[in-house]
């Protein structure tokens, strides 16, 4: 799929950067910036299963892309709130990460990609999750040696796990967080 010019509408082919040669606007390939809310209770991780694509049928941290200026702290607690009705507060930061998020072609000429910070999360009470919906098809709490295989996004959120499993075990799920 081509790619065009957002100024002037020309033709602008599909790499990134790229300058159109009608007008002389440049193109950047920028990342969707995201939060992903690592809900725990009693030494459990809170997943979701996609119902959606990309990655339909795949487990997930309650995650979604931030709203215009909206903080990824208070993006994480809403997605939490949006996806499984649970109330959470973010009470520290894991690390960002960021993958590819759709290919549109086959040959792979409409590439996207997502910049997603993972926060530890604990829920406010003992409501029981529930999936939203439409995006979430089920919902669980997994043991850190319970993770399922079939993660998503598939080349980071497995390495977004590792660092949790190895955050639960130092107990430092609680970090400052200077930027809130």
């Amino acid at each position: 799929m081509p790619r065009f010019c957002s100024a002037c509408g020309a033709p602008i082919g599909v790499s990134s950067p790229v300058v159109c040669d009608a007008c002389g606007a440049e193109h950047w390939l920028n990342a969707g910036l995201g939060a992903g809310a690592l809900v725990v209770r009693d030494g459990k991780l809170l997943l979701t299963r996609r119902s959606l694509e990309p990655w339909r049928g795949r487990w997930c941290a309650p995650s979604g892309f931030c709203d215009g200026p909206e903080h990824p702290v208070a993006c994480a607690e809403r997605e939490a709130l949006e996806e499984v009705g649970l109330r959470v507060r973010v009470v520290g930061y894991l690390g960002h990460w960021i993958s590819e998020y759709i290919r549109g072609d086959a040959d792979g000429t409409d590439t996207k990609y997502c910049a997603v910070s993972y926060y530890h999360a604990v829920p406010l009470d003992d409501a029981a999750p529930v999936p939203q919906p439409g995006e979430v098809d089920a919902v669980a709490w997994f043991a850190p040696d319970e993770i399922p295989d079939e993660l998503a996004p598939p080349t980071t959120f497995p390495r977004v796990v590792d660092a949790w499993r190895a955050a639960l075990a130092a107990e430092r799920l609680e970090t400052p967080l200077p930027d809130r």
